[in-house]
This record gives C-alpha cells, sequence and structure tokens, in this order.
C-alpha cells in the first residue's frame, strides 16, 4: 500500500470500487448457470455468434480472470465478468465509501527514526485509467451486442458475448480472417488489441501470454463452480497483425532492470534537494555489492495506475521500485536496485529489500487481473534469479508481513495487499507452489486454503461493522480454543487486551497462505500454532484443509530464559558504530513476549546491519556505509509478520514433534 499520506488522500480513489463490494452483493446476474456444462456452452455459442474461434475466447478470458466471475465485484481496473469488460465511469458514479483506517498513527514509509524529517503533504492525484478507451470497453460491447450495461456488467453469459464482439470488431477493423473456424494464428492482432494496452510491447506481451495458454492448455473449475477446460493447441501466430493497431514503441533504455519480452518502461523517481536540509524520494547505494538484498516486497497501490506515476516523480514524496498496470500487467521502474526505495515503513527492510507496487485495491475484494499476476511473477523470478532471493514466503512477503521498527510503530504499519491477493495462484506462477512435504510429525504447518471456496466473513470493506462481500481468500483466522465459536487471538499492538476483530483491515489473529509455523497442540480436526506468544487454533480437516503438513527448523528459547526479545528490526548491537555515528536503539518489541517452550518457524539466519544515510550528499559522519555488529539474528514468524530475535537467545532445532 502506498505511503502514510496515501491512506487518507487516495480514499477517493477507493471509495468508489469499495462500495461495489456491497452494492453488487446483491445483483442476481452474477449467479452460476444451470448445469455444470452450460459455462462451457456459454463461450461455444459466444464463439459462434460472432465468429470467433472458441479457443481464442477462451484462452482471452483465461488472461483476464481465469474464467472466473468474481462474485459480481470489479477488477482493480473496474472489469466485470469472466471477459473484463471495463467501466470506470460507473465504478466512479457510484456512493463514496466511508473511511476504512482505524486511528492508528501514520506509517513512515522511509521507516528510519534516525531522520526526523517529515515529508510535505500532497495532494489527491488524478483519477485517470492507463487508456481512456481501455477502461471503457463495455460501452463497445453495449454497441456491438445490443444488451445493456447492467447486463453485461452482471450476467455471465451476456459478459461473454460482449467480449466475443470485441474481439470480432477488432478482428474486423483489421481486416483479418473471421469466422469460429478461421485460423487462430491470425487472430493475434485482436488479442493484443483486447488488452487495452497503448504501446506495442505491453499488447504484444498480453497476445503471447494468451497465445501460450493456448498452446499449454488450461482446465480448472471456477470461483462459482463451473468447470471448464481448453484443450492444448500448438500454434504460430501471426505476429504481423500487432502493426495495424498503431500503438506507440517505448523506448528500452539501457540499464532497465527487467527481463526482455515484459513491457517495461523508465519513470525515474527523482533523488533531489528540498528545502531545509531535506531531500528525496530515495537514497543512493550499492547494493548488492555494499548490502546483500533479502526481500521482495508485493503492495498494491490503493489508487489509479496515472495517478501513482504522479506520486512517484514528486521529490516531496517517497517511492518504490516498480510499479504494475492492471489492464495490461505493464511495468515502470523508477528506483535502480542498487538504491533504497522508501516503500515498507521499515529501515532494516528497506535497505534490504525491492519494492514492487500493484494497482488495486486491498479493502474491497476487487480482484487482480490474471495479465498483472503473470508479468509481476516474471519480474520477481528475474530479481530474485539476479539477486540471490529465494523464491519461497519468508523472502517474497506483503507488506502486510513487514514488522513495525519499535513499540510505537506496529499499529501503524499497512496490511496491503490484503487477504484477496491469491498467494497460492502467485506462488504457482513463480514456479514455486506450495506443496505438503511432511506428515504432522512434522512439527509445522504451511497455510494453503483452497483460495476460492476459502471465504472468511471480514467485515469493514464499505463501512464499519457492515459485512463484504463473500470472496475468496488466501487469510486464516486463529482462535483462543478447538471451537468455531471461541474468541479471536488478540495483537496487544492492535487491540490491547480485547480479541481481534474480522474487520478487514485487523490482522491480528490471521495467517496467510504460504506462511509457516509451528504446531503448539491438536484435537480431532483443529491444529493450534505458536502465534504472537499465544497458541491460535484454525479448523483442519482433511476434506478441506487450511494448512498442509511440513517440516524445518524452529527457534525455542535457550534453557533458562523465561521470555526473550523480539524485534522489528536487525540492528548491531552499540559497541558496532563508529564516531560520529549515532547508535540506533535495538527497540524490542515490548508488547509481545516469546516464552519458554514456545518455537516459531526459521526464515533466515542474519546479520546485523544498519545502513546510513541521512544527507543528500553524503557528507554526515558514516554515511552511505553499512554498519555491522557481532549480533546475529535469526528472522521468525511470529505472528501475521515476520520478526527476528537474537541467535544467542535461542536455540534452532528440527521441528518435529
Amino acid at each position: 500500500m502506498q505511503p502514510p499520506q496515501r491512506r487518507f488522500r487516495l480514499l477517493a480513489s477507493i471509495s468508489a470500487l469499495t462500495f461495489v463490494a456491497s452494492g453488487l452483493a446483491a445483483t442476481p446476474g452474477a449467479a452460476a448457470e444451470t448445469t455444470a456444462s452450460s459455462r462451457q456452452q456459454a463461450y461455444s455459442d459466444a464463439a459462434a455468434e460472432y465468429g470467433v474461434p472458441a479457443d481464442i475466447l477462451l484462452a482471452v478470458s483465461y488472461l483476464e480472470s481465469r474464467w472466473d466471475v468474481n462474485g459480481g465485484l470489479p477488477s482493480t481496473s473496474a472489469g466485470f465478468g469472466p471477459m473484463h469488460l471495463t467501466d470506470a465511469a460507473y465504478v466512479a458514479s457510484l456512493p463514496k465509501a466511508e473511511e476504512l483506517v482505524a486511528d492508528a498513527p501514520a506509517e513512515d514509509s522511509r521507516g528510519d527514526d534516525s531522520r526526523t524529517t517529515v515529508k510535505a503533504p500532497i495532494e489527491q492525484p488524478a483519477e485517470s485509467g492507463a487508456d481512456p478507451a481501455a477502461l471503457q470497453t463495455l460501452d463497445a460491447a453495449a454497441t456491438a451486442t445490443g444488451l445493456s450495461k447492467e447486463d453485461l456488467r452482471t450476467d455471465v453469459a451476456a459478459n461473454i458475448r460482449g467480449g466475443a464482439a470485441l474481439l470480432s470488431a477488432y478482428q474486423r477493423e483489421l481486416n483479418a480472417p473471421t469466422g469460429a473456424d478461421s485460423d487462430v494464428a491470425e487472430w493475434y492482432g485482436a488479442v493484443a488489441r483486447y488488452s487495452g494496452a497503448t504501446d506495442d510491447t505491453a499488447a504484444a506481451a498480453f497476445a503471447d501470454e494468451v497465445y501460450a495458454t493456448l498452446a499449454e492448455g488450461a482446465a480448472r473449475t471456477t470461483d462459482d463452480g463451473q468447470a471448464l477446460a481448453l484443450a492444448p493447441r500448438a500454434t504460430t501466430p501471426n505476429r504481423q497483425w500487432l502493426n495495424g493497431l498503431g500503438l506507440r514503441h517505448l523506448a528500452r533504455p539501457d540499464g532497465l532492470e527487467c527481463p526482455v519480452g515484459l513491457d517495461c518502461e523508465w519513470i525515474p523517481a527523482p533523488y533531489q534537494e528540498l528545502p531545509g536540509d531535506d531531500y528525496g524520494n530515495h537514497d543512493l547505494g550499492n547494493r548488492p555489492a555494499q548490502q546483500k538484498i533479502e526481500y521482495i516486497v508485493i503492495h498494491d497501490t490503493e489508487g489509479y495506475y496515472p495517478g501513482v506515476i504522479n506520486l512517484v516523480q514528486d521529490p516531496t514524496y517517497v517511492s518504490w521500485n516498480y510499479t504494475l498496470r492492471s489492464v495490461d500487467g505493464h511495468i515502470a521502474q523508477h528506483v535502480k536496485a542498487k538504491d533504497v526505495a522508501w516503500h515498507a515503513g521499515n529501515w532494516y527492510v528497506n535497505s534490504k529489500s525491492i519494492g514492487l507496487e500493484h494497482e488495486g485495491f486491498a479493502a474491497n475484494g476487487a480482484w487482480y487481473t490474471e495479465a498483472m499476476y503473470r508479468t509481476s511473477s516474471k519480474l520477481v523470478r528475474y530479481l530474485a534469479l539476479r539477486l540471490g532471493i529465494p523464491l519461497d514466503r519468508q523472502h517474497i512477503i506483503g507488506h502486510d508481513n513487514v514488522p513495525g521498527i519499535g513499540p510505537a510503530n506496529v499499529a501503524g504499519m499497512h496490511w496491503d495487499p490484503g487477504p484477496y491477493w491469491d498467494w497460492a495462484h502467485y506462488m504457482e506462477l513463480l514456479k514455486a507452489p506450495i506443496r505438503g512435504i511432511a506428515t504432522p510429525q512434522g512439527g509445522m504447518v504451511t497455510i494453503d486454503p483452497n483460495y476460492a471456496t476459502n471465504q472468511p466473513a471480514f467485515t469493514g470493506c464499505v463501512k464499519k461493522g457492515v459485512p463484504c462481500t463473500l470472496h475468496g481468500s488466501g487469510s486464516v483466522v486463529l482462535r483462543t480454543a478447538p471451537d468455531a465459536a471461541a474468541p479471536l487471538l488478540t495483537d496487544f499492538y492492535l487491540n490491547g487486551t480485547k480479541p481481534a476483530t474480522m474487520h478487514i483491515s485487523d490482522h491480528g489473529a490471521r495467517v496467510e497462505t504460504g506462511q509457516q509455523y509451528a504446531i503448539a497442540d491438536r484435537q480431532g480436526d483443529w491444529v493450534a500454532i505458536w502465534y504472537l506468544g499465544q497458541k491460535g487454533w484454525f479448523y483442519n480437516p482433511p476434506s478441506n484443509p487450511a494448512a498442509v503438513w511440513s517440516t524445518g527448523f524452529v527457534i525455542t528459547p535457550k534453557a533458562g530464559k523465561a521470555t526473550i526479545p523480539v524485534y522489528g528490526r536487525a540492528y548491531p548491537e552499540a559497541a558496532a558504530y563508529p564516531a560520529g555515528v549515532p547508535v540506533q536503539a535495538l527497540a524490542p518489541l515490548t508488547g509481545y513476549k516469546l516464552a519458554a517452550g514456545q518455537k516459531y518457524v526459521v526464515g533466515n539466519i542474519l546479520p546485523s546491519e544498519y545502513y546510513r544515510a541521512v544527507t543528500f550528499d553524503g557528507s554526515s559522519p558514516g554515511d552511505w556505509t553499512v554498519v555491522r555488529g557481532e549480533m546475529t539474528y535469526v528472522q521468525i514468524q511470529f505472528g501475521h509478520r515476520i520478526m527476528f530475535v537474537n541467535l544467542a537467545d535461542v536455540d534452532i532445532r528440527p521441528a518435529v514433534l
């Protein structure tokens, strides 16, 4: 999620979409057809009606939505239904939502209490989309089909017909072959245009993914229970049709850190002096030569792409490394890997991470397009290979997994990309799928619910206390006892002594797909894990598991230690700091207790480090250097967020029971 100032200023950007989460909940048109095969037939019928090869229609739809209905909710770029027909004007016309963020101190996205200069506030960014035509395709579909806009938004069969009509129209405008039995290779141009991309590389990248889906085939059951299949079909697309679209060609400058074949551009975040000895909006560095990069942090923007791009170019604002656009997966890079962007609210994590912002909203259940998931995963694989970052959930983390740097900062930390980001699917795309590799005797679990059918009863997506529209989620809630009616756990910094709630932003008793925890107890189909110093119970029946059995290594306090401190950053001991460089407090998170006998999964063994960067030109003593100490830390999955413990305080053991 974008930095603290945006928490309130981008509310207008999110509010229209959040309203849809409840406003469309009662819409009957999003219901499934009456038989298990009717959805497949709907694609065949629409393809025949509008003269589009059925396989092309299915493959395009798969890349937009994976054939899902998403409960009638719009995507992060205002797209509806399995064909992702966009209607940004309709979404923007809906009543505004209430403020969704609980009272809490704002997150400082730089996350460094050694530099106290406050960034200047900035005005609400523009809300326009990538290409106005790309965000209003539902109008063209209504004209082409004669169907009402409401039907195209809410009725699945109508939505599929609308997508077929658009593809047919695009093909005719290119004077390309049409007909349900026409050669799929000749549909490359129409498929590329369907992406909504404004440059040729983005359009080609989308089309190439569609044709890759054609070659590989696909089969899955949709989120509303419809079984669909696309048989593998090898073909060599005629890419010459792309030339007829008249799209601009983006320059690809030397040094752009993006894999060949992805649509990327360089939109630099400014490194600039500001009045009052201030500067923005990132820090210079020499990574990974000077400091190893350990993490890739997944964010959502809480705003639309153009406004977000405006923000990152403002020297008085903060920064991140990449922004990804929803409609077509287009990527903009802003900060090089060697430098330190201000994005995660924790200076230790910032100095050892790359931050990716994805166009989208955490609270409202709006879904992320398959096109964006795919380009994001390819970018992350490229970065991970280049920088030596493991492709697991200890290193590929959400902003919601980043800890506060000290007790005063925990409550204000952001919680994006939220419970509707599909981590299981994302890890599959990263070619690092979540797998169970043990029995209960392995001593650990990896959270892995069925995303489509796991629909926690969150509240507050639009108005505090009001249920959110049920939607697939990778989140599992934890209770104080093996009973569905038992209270939720307590997070001291979020809830004090009260149980956590089901409010959408309250992750005080919530675990996320891919996170790993040590088993504390079992009763029947209920499993307890160690979480924030407590036993947290979740229901895990074999017929519908919320987690898979795993094994690995865990920490436990050394003998004789009743409790040990946990930290939000892995800073060196005081003796490690050279003369002239202020000592940074270790700042244990005293509201959390890690007691004797408890176990937490080891994520990494890390050196104690502090990257000193507080002036524009590096003129302060010790600036642009890394302070390293004798202390060594163990990264653990302590709660919803990762945290750190001193290696000297713990024993590391196999997790086996």
